[in-house]
């Protein structure tokens, strides 16, 4: 999983930083491995990039109707004047692949450079340049990978995202083509929110898939998204 967030500054990095929470906290409900594998903190709060694996039966399967834009209406904690304000932060989930899923990466056509991990992690992420940056020249693809305390093994995390990620593209391609031969003009933009969050002024959870509504937003927050993923769930199966 990676969450980028939108346009506005630290109102959106700080909405960003809190769905990596709300969704580490649903792992830890669910018993699942969460592990934050590459994170870009903002300048003044918030995140402006993280990137997250997920590991247990069917992690992938439950989180991936969390793919798209998630919306946050509230009254700004860095306003002075109290305003409310709306920001958006976009969720994006690839699979891990097994190794024997045919995706062809050449050697040439990956440009390596290392840095010092800037999280957290033990003294040693201040002393080496272990943190691993791949960019994928054919498609653009920038992977990083700073969790773990070898470049080695930075390098062999950041390969397993990049693989993944290259395999959604061409997936993504074939449904493109087979839209435009069936005639489906859908248009995915970035205002086309899957799900708000509104605290302010009254507070509310609203799935606009599903149509599934919660009231109580700090429990959805801090993980509680199980009804949410079991209606998407039944939806998709209903249109299968």
């Amino acid at each position: 999983m990676t969450i980028h967030p939108g346009a506005g500054g630290i109102e959106s990095q700080d909405w960003a930083q809190m769905l990596m929470r709300m969704y580490i906290r649903w792992a830890e409900r669910c018993a699942y491995d969460a592990k934050i594998v590459d994170i870009q903190p903002g300048e003044e709060g918030g995140i402006k990039n993280a990137t997250i694996t997920f590991s247990g039966d069917y992690a992938y399967g439950y989180l991936k109707a969390e793919a798209g834009v998630h919306r946050l209406v509230r009254i700004s904690p860095f306003d002075a004047n109290k305003r409310r304000h709306t920001s958006f932060a976009s969720v994006i989930l690839w699979p891990e692949l097994e190794d024997d899923v045919p995706v062809e990466i050449r050697d040439d056509d990956i440009k390596m450079d290392t840095f010092r991990a800037s999280g957290a992690g033990g003294q040693h992420v201040n002393k080496t340049s272990s943190a691993v940056r791949l960019t994928h020249l054919p498609s653009g693809i920038i992977v990083s990978c700073q969790n773990e305390r070898s470049q080695h093994k930075n390098k062999a995390v950041a390969m397993k995202i990049l693989k993944a990620r290259l395999y959604d593209l061409e997936v993504k391609a074939k449904e493109k083509q087979m839209e435009q031969y069936a005639g489906d003009k859908k248009d995915i933009a970035w205002g086309n929110q899957i799900r708000s969050y509104v605290l302010q002024p009254y507070q509310m959870v609203k799935d606009h898939r599903t149509g599934i509504e919660m009231g109580d937003v700090d429990s959805v927050l801090d993980g509680n998204i199980d009804r949410f993923l079991r209606e998407s769930l039944k939806s998709r199966a209903g249109q299968s």
